[in-house]
């Protein structure tokens, strides 16, 4: 026994010198350079492959939209490969395509980003054909009449006809009293049944403009020559006024809330929802990070509290997860989820989940468990930085929220520092019933099926 600990505590220090080694690096091949127009252009160089990713990130999500027009800023996502006077209905994917290239684009509550991931010398073309719809889309009636709608079958499919999707989303609505993310990034169907070109046009007015945007390049590629590539292409398009961006906060919440959400389903689920804050500084804050290592002990692999206790031991759940994200523009919540096992019900699983979150208030963490949720949680880190990809999806984000890529090595700096009594402090701060919301997901029989009488 007492070899096999040693082996597990050597195998560990090794571990800790590679990340402790991997960390200087975590920010090093990285430059920054910034537009006369105001676009931010940051290069990451990493010669492994010759593979280049361009990423454009655009400073508004659907945080910013008004009462309303939600779901407008996802809508003029798919709106953007609609064309230009230059580029047609559709050539745009096509040309990347024949290329060699894959494309495509995301939306979420902070920040819209697209992308194209081809061969280095296809750079120029990435960067001709994203800079030209920067500034010259053309958006039709017809063109938005036919594409509403598949946004419209995209929610149906996604949240209407998705249990889970769906309790999710009544649930941040409930969570979240003021602030914008309550409302869904696909929008309510309500608006999106109402929403018109014109709406399209104002959003890409307003948001669409290089000194509101980051441009990110990744791959086998010389910093010096990115630069002068974008102030080719993007450099000639003009700087904007921006609106005035709002500040949401949210209020406290002031006692524990509760829904049940009837859908279609197979099995129930619980949901435990509370309130925590997300990174404003980098270095002098320190909650965030001892939330994200909370979440590792309760649920950082299959050996983690919850599913050791719940799902193996006790059998309350036939699985249990939980969810926080400790970077975004607004606040975040901190997520408990499970599935009763059969036989068993969301009010013994909720029993048993309070009695995880109590002992931990009460007993905290050992070191032992805490240095192997630390490796763990860095190591997941660090390995996420052998895909160029993710790289510049990092970098973009950082920069898109109001931090900086320069921070990044931070983040794995903080981690390794936070301190079981840390730990523990965050747990009896946050985890509390006057900032939690619980949602439960009551199935109602499938289309098709029949309830059978005893």
């Amino acid at each position: 026994m007492r070899t096999q600990i040693l082996k597990f505590w050597l195998a560990l220090a090794v571990l800790w010198h590679v990340l402790f080694m991997s960390l200087p690096q975590a920010s090093a091949g990285i430059f920054e350079k910034t537009l006369g127009n105001g676009l931010k252009v940051i290069v990451k160089e990493d010669h492994r492959s010759p593979v280049v990713v361009q990423q454009i990130w655009y400073h508004a999500g659907s945080m910013d939209e008004n009462i309303g027009v939600t779901g407008i800023a996802h809508v003029l996502e798919h709106m953007m490969f609609k064309g230009t006077k230059k580029v047609p209905v559709g050539q745009f994917s096509k040309l990347i395509s024949a290329a060699g290239g894959r494309e495509n684009a995301f939306t979420s509550n902070d920040y819209t980003a697209y992308f194209q991931q081809l061969h280095k010398s296809r750079l120029p073309l990435a960067m001709k054909l994203e800079s030209d719809r920067m500034s010259n889309l053309h958006l039709t009636g017809a063109e938005f009449s036919k594409e509403i709608k598949v946004v419209m079958e995209e929610r149906r499919m996604r949240t209407d006809d998705d249990p889970q999707a769906l309790m999710n989303e009544k649930l941040m609505a409930v969570a979240y009293q003021e602030h914008p993310y309550r409302s869904p990034v696909i929008g309510w169907m309500n608006d999106l049944q109402t929403l018109s070109v014109e709406d399209a046009k104002r959003w890409y007015k307003s948001w669409y403009a290089p000194n509101n945007a980051t441009l990110v390049v990744a791959g086998d590629v010389k910093a010096s020559e990115v630069f002068a590539l974008a102030q080719r292409y993007y450099g000639g398009i003009p700087a904007r006024s921006l609106p005035t961006r709002k500040s949401f906060s949210e209020p406290p919440q002031a006692g524990i809330k509760r829904i049940v959400v009837k859908a279609p389903a197979k099995l129930p689920q619980l949901v435990m929802a509370y309130h925590a804050p997300t990174l404003r500084d980098m270095g002098k804050d320190w909650q965030p990070y001892a939330l994200q290592i909370l979440a590792g002990i309760l649920d950082g692999n299959a050996s983690a509290r919850l599913n050791r206790a719940l799902v193996r031991e006790q059998q309350l759940a036939s699985a249990v997860n939980v969810e926080y994200d400790s970077t975004s523009r607004g606040p975040s919540l901190f997520m408990l989820a499970g599935i009763p096992s059969e036989g068993r019900n969301v009010t013994e699983l909720e029993s048993g989940l309070r009695e995880q979150i109590a002992m931990l208030k009460r007993d905290g963490v050992s070191e032992d468990e805490l240095k192997r949720v630390k490796a763990q949680v860095t190591a997941s880190e660090v390995y996420k930085l052998d895909s160029l990809f993710y790289q510049a999806m990092q970098i973009g984000q950082m920069e898109s929220i109001g931090l900086s890529f320069k921070d990044i090595p931070v983040i794995l700096q903080k981690l390794q520092a936070v301190t079981p009594q840390q730990v523990q402090d965050v747990a009896r701060e946050y985890l509390q019933d006057d900032q939690l919301t619980i949602a439960v997901l009551d199935p109602q029989p499938l289309p098709g099926k029949t309830v059978q009488s005893d």
